[in-house]
């Protein structure tokens, strides 16, 4: 049985949950459970400190259900897992838990506070790089900036906490070391291919095949002389100045700088990706959700599908990754949704909106995940 409420009838938890959260930490998994769909919310909004800000607002919204304003964006912005391309049978009925169930959220130090939430697909989005930033807009249902916007408010997140110290510089530079100028003599137990990013300033391209072009002509091979030019003459991604330079590429013409990607297998080279079209975006990582999350002082949950070679059973198909903000929280948790193609994700991770629909009644004893 389908089973419809009001926002009217929100008004009462919305009012008591509402109000203050103030920092976040790792969370337990609970078990899986099956239930009856539930929809017709709206999705949920960032939080207003002031309580009469919110109160005007929510009146808005009541009256939107009334002339059924609601009912029809939530079908819109709604998406049964069903119709989600790229999955898996057992990932649909484990995702479709989710949505009828529902997630447990408590707060890490308040235990009086607390949500569930379900969680639809958001829709898709374009897979052009920025799909980190266009997901995140639209599970926070925020209209008023764009992807390269958002981007540019996370790099500066970052830039700002990095030089304040607010991330430990030593963990955080090898950390990007390890994504992006990888110790190619170690990793091949878990990778087939690893990368080295590098960045090519758009006014040096010239310059740049110029001096290929110079090796060429003394017997160099073409692949040979673009790695060795590209990793002498280009910054290497290996630290938190040069992730800044990296993560503000959008792949757009007024981009600063070109990705230049060094393919690796344990055999050495394998392939150059010289982006001459500079249409390669930064994909964002771990590093700019955790920005993004202190930017907005809100929880980051990142709900990632395994590939089909990576499940062990339909029971761990899905796990959810918190990123907490290096400050308070003051928000409600965002959810996002990633799918994987393969083990490691093989390249192939995508990031899409997941909506997030607050209960009237935040209870953990049915929900299908307790974060």
């Amino acid at each position: 049985m389908q089973v419809v409420y009001s926002v009217r009838s929100c008004v009462c938890f919305l009012s008591i949950y509402w109000k203050s959260f103030s920092s976040s930490a790792l969370r337990s998994m609970g078990k899986l459970y099956e239930g009856s769909v539930l929809e017709g919310f709206q999705p949920t909004s960032p939080w207003r400190e002031d309580p009469k800000e919110f109160e005007t607002e929510l009146l808005v919204e009541l009256q939107k259900e009334e002339k059924g304003e609601n009912e029809e964006n939530n079908k819109k912005k709604m998406i049964q897992w069903e119709t989600v391309a790229g999955l898996r049978e057992e990932q649909r009925r484990a995702l479709g838990r989710l949505s009828c169930r529902g997630v447990y959220w408590k707060h890490p130090s308040k235990s009086s506070i607390s949500a569930l939430y379900w969680l639809f697909h958001g829709g898709d989005v374009d897979a052009d790089g920025n799909c980190l930033f266009t997901a995140a807009l639209r599970s926070m249902r925020l209209e008023t900036i764009c992807p390269r916007e958002l981007r540019r408010r996370v790099v500066k997140r970052f830039s700002e906490d990095y030089e304040a110290g607010a991330c430990p510089r030593d963990q955080t530079d090898t950390a990007i070391k390890h994504l992006y100028a990888p110790d190619l003599d170690a990793g091949w137990g878990v990778h087939i291919v690893q990368e080295v990013k590098l960045l090519a300033g758009k006014a040096d391209r010239q310059a740049l095949d110029d001096s290929i072009k110079e090796l060429m002509q003394a017997g160099v091979s073409r692949e040979a002389a673009a790695e060795a030019v590209y990793k002498e003459k280009c910054i290497t991604v290996r630290d938190g100045a040069s992730w800044a330079k990296y993560m503000s590429v959008t792949g757009n013409s007024d981009d600063e700088y070109d990705i230049i990607t060094l393919q690796y297998t344990q055999e050495g080279l394998m392939s150059v990706d010289e982006n001459r079209e500079g249409r390669a975006a930064a994909f964002g990582d771990d590093i700019a959700i955790e920005s993004l999350a202190s930017e907005f002082e809100r929880e980051i949950f990142v709900l990632q599908a395994h590939g089909y070679d990576a499940m062990v059973g339909e029971e761990n198909c899905l796990f959810f990754l918190p990123h907490s903000p290096r400050s308070q929280v003051s928000g409600p948790p965002v959810f996002l949704f990633m799918k994987g193609t393969g083990w490691c994700a093989a390249g192939a991770d995508h990031y899409e909106p997941l909506i997030a629909c607050a209960a009237p009644v935040a209870s953990q004893d049915n929900a299908a995940i307790v974060l």
